[in-house]
């Protein structure tokens, strides 16, 4: 029993393995099948492209023969792009400054505060004005230098601070995502945008088969055009808005959580400040 136990598992094994052999080689056929046909349809189409590069790669031709409403959608995929692209700009230098003044405020301001020159520390934040770490906790100091000298309770300061810290944060974080709803706008609706164009271009299309009295190519050629230009020129529009939105939305995520840390680090000095004050 012992023995046959092995001889079992072994020509289990076997047939498991042959079964697996068998499905990777019908795998292995259909991939090949697959790719053989891929290849001849592109084959095909690059044919048929080249055959037809001369009328269906000159964009003035094209815009010639459009009809004012696939040229509206092509005007405005072009005004939405435009607008797009400023933002992305707009957006880009400015990350860019918040970036590179808070590496330079962050370790001047901690020095200033752990000297105790609350003074120096909002001087530096002022220097500092487009650092959005900056801005928060210069709202922050201004509103504790304001409260430490009047005769509140120090834990009515602290809150005062900490209450002028979430207003910073919420004005700073709506300011860095100012064109950004506009940005995602444009990356939802320009595919859809180029789709009008499409079915303008489509209904051209017939409108020239019913002129033509016939299904030749040369009847639909212009309304396929249109049809294939609008759809390129909404993809072109939508692809680079959504991947930047995207972008600047994990970078003020970044954003929103530095200046979390350092309001949360700025309370924890008042708080000890406020501690020596009172010995």
């Amino acid at each position: 029993m012992l023995r046959a136990e092995p001889m079992l598992d072994g020509r289990s094994n076997e047939r498991q393995q042959n079964r697996e052999g068998s499905e990777e080689e019908t795998s292995t056929m259909l991939i090949a099948h697959l790719a053989n046909l891929m290849t001849l349809k592109t084959q095909m189409t690059a044919a048929w492209l080249f055959q037809h590069a001369p009328s269906r790669l000159n964009l003035l031709e094209m815009w010639n023969h459009m009809q004012w409403p696939a040229r509206a959608v092509a005007i405005a995929l072009g005004v939405m792009s435009a607008w797009s692209v400023g933002v992305m700009m707009d957006r880009w230098f400015a990350f860019r400054a918040a970036r590179r003044q808070s590496r330079q405020f962050a370790p001047l301001a901690a020095g200033a505060l752990r000297e105790g020159k609350l003074e120096e520390a909002i001087r530096v934040a002022e220097r500092n004005k487009r650092s959005h770490l900056a801005k928060v906790v210069n709202a922050g100091l201004i509103e504790f230098r304001i409260r430490e000298q009047s005769t509140d309770v120090p834990v009515d300061k602290i809150e005062a601070s900490k209450r002028a810290l979430e207003r910073a944060e919420a004005i700073v974080h709506a300011e860095l995502e100012r064109g950004l709803s506009g940005l995602a706008t444009i990356g939802s609706t320009a595919p859809f945008v180029g789709l009008l164009g499409t079915v303008i271009g489509i209904i051209d299309a017939f409108r020239a088969i019913q002129a033509e009295g016939g299904g030749h190519i040369g009847a639909v050629s212009g309304g396929i055009s249109e049809a294939l230009v609008t759809t390129a020129l909404g993809l072109f529009v939508a692809i680079p808005a959504v991947m930047m939105f995207n972008y600047f939305t994990t970078k003020i995520k970044a954003f929103d959580v530095e200046m979390d840390n350092s309001s949360s680090e700025l309370i924890d000095y008042l708080l000890r400040r406020s501690a020596v004050v009172r010995r």
